[in-house]
């Protein structure tokens, strides 16, 4: 089971979307006050979101055609850093000017007992499926970061997941660590969507398929996949990390890492089209625009 909003009118709307693709309008005004009231009623979230289906709350056509937007707002978005293989070595690539003979702090936080968690983005800072991330105009190796993203409510319980975006420029990460809210926030330069999977309805994820696919002039011009069965952290103890002597707000996000950085030689362009597809989730989508 699946929660998606979309616009009708001026009116965002809540739909959860079945298995068989069949979307259903919701009652309630938020992702969180579902979870809520589903709390407060001492029944799964499912069970609730189940108790309005009927014929009348049906959306007809495909709910992909809908104007869709975040599924939540997102108080806060967090990332987890160096969470994968792949992305420690992507990171030494970046701090040693190629020489992945030397090490660096990144192989020291990859197999530390503190992860790295970095602040990412605020609701308004934050865009949705079919909005245009931007790129910062100071950097010349801008990629995205595919990652699986952990929706957490204020006690620190995983509530949901969702497909995220962390567009990131690896220059200025590699000039200097110092430089990393530099490297991570700029306008639009976070994207979370389509949908958020209820957490009760994954059985394993650490399970889940990540694909992500970069279109230049109609043409793929990346594409890579990998697993979250490959994270080098367990989720819970990310979240327990964020959460200590720390104030979680209802709806936070928190970004897992990546395990697909595109080649070396390779940065986004405007015009590009950047698609995000998490297995039982959806498929992100999202143009890139010069700043």
């Amino acid at each position: 089971m699946r929660i998606i909003r979309f616009l009708d009118g001026q009116r965002k709307r809540l739909a959860a979307v079945t298995d068989d693709e069949t979307a259903y309008r919701l009652p309630q005004p938020d992702f969180m006050t579902l979870i809520h009231q589903a709390r407060e009623r001492g029944i799964s979230p499912v069970q609730l979101v189940e108790s309005a289906f009927s014929p009348t709350s049906e959306l007809a056509g495909d709910w992909t055609s809908l104007h869709l937007v975040t599924p939540l707002d997102a108080p806060e978005v967090w990332a987890a850093g160096v969470t994968y293989q792949r992305s420690r070595e992507a990171r030494n690539y970046e701090a040693t000017d190629g020489r992945l003979d030397a090490e660096t702090f990144y192989d020291k936080v990859y197999d530390a007992e503190r992860p790295e968690i970095f602040f990412k983005s605020t609701a308004a800072r934050t865009i949705g499926p079919n909005e245009a991330v931007t790129l910062r105009s100071d950097s010349t190796w801008q990629i995205p970061e595919p990652e699986l993203g952990l929706v957490l409510a204020a006690d620190g319980s995983i509530v949901g997941y969702i497909v995220g975006n962390d567009m990131s420029c690896r220059d200025i990460e590699g000039e200097n660590p110092l430089y990393l809210p530099q490297a991570k926030i700029w306008r639009n330069s976070c994207s979370i969507g389509p949908a958020i999977r209820l957490a009760e309805t994954v059985q394993n994820p650490y399970a889940f398929s990540i694909v992500c696919e970069i279109y230049r002039e109609g043409r793929m011009v990346v594409k890579s996949q990998t697993s979250t069965s490959e994270l080098n952290r367990k989720l819970d103890e990310l979240v327990s990390f964020l959460a200590k002597d720390n104030d979680l707000f209802d709806g936070t996000v928190l970004l897992t890492g990546t395990s697909i950085v595109p080649p070396n030689d390779f940065t986004l362009e405007p015009g590009d089209r950047i698609e995000i597809s998490i297995s039982s989730i959806g498929t992100l989508v999202n143009p890139v625009l010069s700043n």
